[in-house]
């Protein structure tokens, strides 16, 4: 009896044991009773029956990396070119990803080379290798649409090599280098170009500055000149003012003399002696002898100075 109760213990350890389901943090596991889905067991700690329940498929919840295989595809001018990628992908429906395919991965992996050809197939070769971005997003696109039935999730698709064939190779090579070259040349020309646009340029503006400094010059030397000539001017002006004001100040003290006793017969010989010489000096001019027509009035001019001299003196001894 007592073999029989270690016995029943034994098998009732082993039966718990067995009754207990610990899943991983991101996985799940499809149970089936009986050869029928029963349920997803969840992270943690799950209960099952023994010999009635078993787990049937293991699926992981995290982002799987899958690498597509290379595959030769022909481009819309008939160029064949190898294509490499790689897919992104996450289970989002264990039970869809059990049951909604019998290979969930193989049927991706299918899909996008499938879908890779016919987006090649659309594109010339120069255009495969702008348009990565583009290719990426429909394959992508392609491969959600369909893999919504498998309880799959196709996060992202990369190209990881294009590669053309050998002569074709060399072909594009050849054509990058001439391209550059032909850039090169066309940088040195502009460059050329240029310096000889900033040579012209410097030119023209030193030429303005030149004749804007000649301008300058011209207006400060007329302004010059205008300035001297109305100091001149001024000058002149004053100068007359001047004189003039001498000369009425000397006839004023003539007048005021000639009010004074004596003044007039002063004044009168004054002139006698300047008329006298003035005909001194203009009875002969070079060998002509003039005379003047009425030596009369020399001789009462004279005897009119004789006259003043005589009253003067009288005046004087008186």
């Amino acid at each position: 009896m007592q073999n029989v109760a270690l016995i029943l213990l034994v098998v009732a350890v082993i039966l718990v044991f067995m009754s207990i389901r610990v899943v991983p943090q991101q996985s799940a596991l499809i149970v089936e009773r009986l050869g029928r889905f029963r349920a997803v067991l969840e992270p943690g700690l799950n209960v099952v029956l023994p010999m009635i329940d078993r787990v049937a498929y293991k699926h992981s919840l995290k982002e799987i990396p899958l690498d597509v295989p290379s595959q030769i595809c022909i481009t819309k001018d008939n160029t064949q070119l190898q294509v490499d990628g790689i897919l992104y992908f996450q289970v989002t429906d264990p039970k869809l990803a059990s049951y909604g395919t019998s290979d969930y991965i193989l049927a991706i992996t299918q899909l996008a080379q499938t879908t890779l050809r016919s987006v090649v197939g659309k594109m010339e070769l120069d255009k495969t290798f702008e348009e990565r971005d583009e290719i990426n997003h429909t394959v992508v696109m392609a491969l959600d649409e369909a893999a919504v039935n498998w309880g799959v999730k196709v996060l992202r698709y990369e190209i990881k090599d294009l590669t053309p064939p050998k002569d074709i190779l060399h072909a594009m090579q050849a054509q990058i280098t001439a391209e550059r070259e032909k850039r090169a040349l066309i940088a040195a020309s502009e460059g050329r170009k240029q310096e000889q646009v900033n040579i012209a340029t410097g030119e023209r503006e030193a030429a303005i500055q030149r004749s804007e400094g000649d301008m300058q010059a011209a207006i400060n030397q007329s302004e010059g000149e205008k300035q001297a000539a109305i100091n001149k001017a001024q000058g002149e002006s004053e100068a007359i003012r001047l004189v003039a004001r001498a000369t009425a100040e000397a006839i004023h003290m003539v007048a005021q003399t000639i009010k004074q006793p004596g003044g007039l017969e002063a004044v009168n010989l004054k002139v006698a002696e300047q008329y006298v010489e003035a005909f001194a000096k203009l009875a002969k001019t070079g060998n002509t002898l003039i005379v003047p027509s009425n030596l009369s009035d020399v001789s009462s001019l004279v005897s009119s100075a004789m006259q003043v001299v005589k009253n003067s003196g009288t005046s004087s001894q008186g």
